[in-house]
């Protein structure tokens, strides 16, 4: 591996193009790592946004990972839509995979925005297993049947404080306080703000007359494959804050309904003070989930129907706290620890991620 920038036994190397590798400075260490972990930031971010958690994945990790923080959609390219972001970030990854052969796992990690992007660019990457013989009564929901990221196996999709069910319903964006008139408003110009992006996320855009994009991923359609990718994840966890996101509210990036929030307590885990829940939720058939849990609870059909869509896979849902914190009004970046100076308080959550991580 090419030299780079030396620091506690962790090299990193930044590209022309701004995106930044990550891997241990040790050859046999390095040598050894075989998963790709694939970083991505949020709207108007960049590769940078991610230095301190790449770090610190390769120092705990150092035989096993190799980091990348993706610059293919930086700053305002993050305006351009889900769909266009994930195409970039798909053949970035393809890009990557081929300048290290080696490589044989994958696994993503991706905050706010970059968190649908990246479940479009799995959709896009999805390889089908091959199927040995023709025995159609064969079970394809089984571990044998999964198919591959790109070729490599898939192991971990890690989003954080991401939209899953979108900005548009009631107390999705918290900083427009749950005022009806603030929301509805915001719906009509967010597309002037954030371009297509914005529609993505209000849920209002309309390509040729089709469902919104995220209602879309949640099926497989001609050549994208969004559930069958997720699917293909030995696990799939969603880190939310509970509290104090301005920019994400809780229900959107915990996938949960009203009804569903937990009732949390401050922690008493001093290795992880600010997880203050942590639940297993087993994968769910549509047909199983309660249609009278769409209560009127600031949900509507749509949003609903995302919950049911993605709820089809198990995930780990991970809710954190800053309330007690300095930087408590800022949790959207602390909780990724963006600045390694400002937002350190959220580094226990990065060590959770780390020591919960499927090598």
């Amino acid at each position: 591996m090419e030299n780079g920038i030396v620091e506690n036994g962790v090299c990193s190397k930044e590209s022309v193009d701004g995106s930044c590798d990550v891997w241990s400075c040790k050859d046999s260490d390095s040598s050894s790592a075989d998963h790709l972990v694939v970083m991505v930031h949020g709207i108007l971010g960049s590769a940078s946004d991610w230095k301190f958690g790449a770090k610190q994945f390769v120092k705990r990790l150092p035989d096993k990972v190799f980091v990348h923080c993706s610059e293919r959609n930086m700053s305002k390219l993050t305006l351009d839509g889900v769909d266009v972001m994930g195409e970039r970030l798909a053949q970035e990854v393809l890009e990557v995979i081929e300048r290290k052969p080696n490589l044989r796992k994958i696994s993503f990690v991706a905050h706010s925005v970059g968190g649908l992007v990246a479940r479009y660019a799995i959709g896009r990457l999805y390889r089908p297993p091959k199927i040995e013989n023709e025995d159609s009564s064969a079970d394809t929901s089984s571990e044998n049947s999964r198919g591959t990221i790109a070729g490599l196996e898939a192991i971990n999709f890690i989003t954080v404080a991401t939209p899953h069910l979108g900005s548009r319903g009631n107390k999705q964006v918290p900083f427009l306080f749950g005022v009806t008139a603030f929301e509805k408003a915001a719906n009509f110009v967010i597309h002037l703000i954030f371009r297509r992006t914005g529609r993505h996320l209000f849920l209002n855009d309309n390509d040729e007359g089709r469902p919104p994009l995220l209602r879309r991923m949640l099926e497989d359609e001609d050549e994208n494959y969004f559930m069958s990718a997720l699917r293909a994840f030995k696990r799939r966890v969603a880190y939310s804050n509970a509290c104090y996101d301005h920019i994400v509210g809780w229900r959107t990036s915990s996938i949960r309904r009203n009804s569903e929030l937990p009732k949390w307590e401050d922690s008493l885990d001093e290795k992880y003070p600010h997880i203050v829940y942590h639940e297993h939720c087993k994968a769910c058939d549509a047909e199983q989930l309660d249609p009278s849990s769409m209560e009127d609870d600031g949900s509507d059909k749509i949003e609903e129907e995302l919950v049911k869509g993605l709820s089809r896979v198990s995930w780990e849902k991970i809710d954190v706290s800053f309330h007690n914190c300095r930087q408590r009004f800022a949790a959207h970046s602390v909780i990724q620890v963006k600045d390694e100076v400002v937002h350190m308080e959220g580094a226990d959550v990065i060590h959770h991620m780390i020591d919960h991580f499927l090598t």
